[in-house]
């Protein structure tokens, strides 16, 4: 029987990090996935959604530079282009991690795995099984889109994230159920590429679990666009009519008739841990089917580790990377274990939020703080831009003015939180942020203002009073 020191089941964010780096340690490991390196994140989620959004922007940036002097005529969007593009990009980027893999001498195989026992799987290549022994194993299978009861992929129009991102055609209409991070951000490159958007979300807010604050400015842009927002609201049933639905939702105001050409069903994720063989070997999950851990990765099972969406929210690739990297680093016998205190988190709406550490109501239940605000409409280089609509919030600790939070909604927020959570990890107060010279004119001098009103030293927003800010 082939033995390895590790063998790595799934070549996600979280898989092929981690077998990356148990190659640099010199670990003789193996990477088995049942489909394409990368992935969901690389094939069918993070890379191919920003390459979408990337051309609507473009598109909806374009269309409204009349404003401002550009005029174009005859624009339109060609999205069988666009998919050899994106069809390009993913490759590009899943061809770049098998060569790092070859370069660290890891193994790759393509199959489904299942454990034999805790130390050996059967891997199933569609004609052959393969059987190898390994003293660790890492789970990295990662997770699937959930379908809603009734619904089916193969009813045509009936989509998930994975067949939206494939779509070579743009829907004319489009109901996304779900109101979260892969619904609004699909629905909305969408919908500025010419559908009409409608949005059935259970919660009592778009983005739940978002701060609010943040989310209106998503809200009211989605509404500006002309999106429909049924909020409390769930759907009751759908049936074909002409050339798409007719859906039924249950409102706070009684039940609606809605039309749509296509339905995106979003409303979250399932580890894909079937086939694993998971109950022969005794690993323990919770409720959900999610693979539960310690603050190290470690299943109950302390040679096996679970890392990435397979072992739960929040499903972000960044965290996979970072999971797989400590993953690695503890069978390697590095000192090292899980720490989320500074996990940003990006979601690419219009305009795009961005969010690291504690929320100002998660802050304000813990100690007394201090929030700066530093609106948009007070940025120069927003102004340039003519993307006024936006805030970006600090929260500080009101006794020693440690950064505990930053969230914005902005354009490039993606970008920006970075420097709050840099600012959370290395343990920096106000004053630090405050007095950190940015390039002007930027929006990162935001930040720097946000921070200054916290210290009572702001310049271009109004401070605030000086019994609310701390004593410098």
């Amino acid at each position: 029987m082939n033995s390895k020191d590790v063998i790595v089941i799934g070549g996600g964010p979280a898989g092929y990090v981690a077998a990356i780096r148990l190659g640099q340690l010199g670990k003789k490991t193996l990477l088995v996935d049942r489909e394409k390196i990368g992935g969901t994140c690389l094939n069918f989620g993070c890379i191919p959604s920003k390459a979408l959004i990337y051309l609507a922007n473009l598109f909806h940036k374009t269309k409204k530079a009349e404003k401002i002097g550009l005029k174009v005529s005859g624009l339109s969007a060609d999205m069988t282009v666009f998919q050899n593009w994106k069809n390009q990009v993913v490759h590009r980027l899943t061809s770049g991690i098998a060569t790092l893999c070859k370069n660290v001498q890891v193994e790759i195989l393509t199959g489904q795995a299942a454990f034999e026992t805790d130390h050996e799987i059967e891997i199933f290549d569609g004609k052959s099984k393969t059987r190898i022994s390994a003293e660790h194993i890492l789970l990295a299978a990662g997770g699937s889109p959930t379908l809603l009861p009734g619904f089916s992929l193969e009813e045509k129009g009936i989509i998930t994230s994975k067949q939206a991102l494939d779509l070579d055609k743009i829907p004319e209409s489009l109901l996304v159920i779900g109101g979260g991070v892969i619904g609004l951000e699909l629905g909305t490159a969408f919908q500025k590429l010419g559908s009409k958007l409608l949005v059935v979300e259970l919660m009592d807010q778009l983005l739940p679990g978002t701060d609010p604050e943040m989310v209106r400015y998503v809200e009211r842009n989605l509404k500006k666009a002309g999106t429909e927002i049924f909020l409390k609201s769930k759907v009751i049933s759908h049936k074909k009519k002409n050339d798409g639905f007719e859906i039924v939702i249950e409102t706070p105001e009684g039940e609606k008739k809605i039309m749509a050409q296509t339905i995106l069903i979003s409303v979250g994720f399932k580890p894909n841990t079937e086939g694993l063989g998971l109950n022969k070997i005794g690993i323990k999950t919770d409720a959900r089917g999610f693979i539960l851990t310690d603050h190290q990765g470690r299943t109950n099972l302390p040679h096996i580790f679970a890392i990435g969406d397979i072992k739960g929210p929040p499903f972000l690739a960044h965290k996979a990377f970072k999971e797989g990297e400590i993953a690695a680093e503890v069978i390697s016998g590095l000192p090292r274990s899980l720490d989320y205190q500074a996990l940003p988190s990006a979601i690419f709406t219009d305009p795009e939020i961005a969010s690291v550490g504690l929320t100002e109501k998660q802050a304000k239940e813990q100690e007394e703080v201090i929030v700066g605000r530093y609106p948009l409409g007070a940025s120069g280089r927003a102004l340039t831009m003519d993307e006024t609509d936006g805030l970006i919030k600090v929260i500080v600790s009101r006794k020693t003015q440690e950064v505990l939070g930053a969230h914005l909604v902005c354009p490039e927020a993606s970008e920006l939180i970075s420097e709050g959570a840099l600012a959370i990890e290395m343990g920096a107060f106000a004053l630090d942020a405050a007095s950190t010279i940015h390039p002007h004119p930027t929006l990162s001098e935001g930040l720097m203002e946000a921070f200054k009103q916290t210290i009572g030293e702001a310049v271009h927003i109004q401070n605030l009073p000086k019994n609310v800010v701390s004593a410098v």
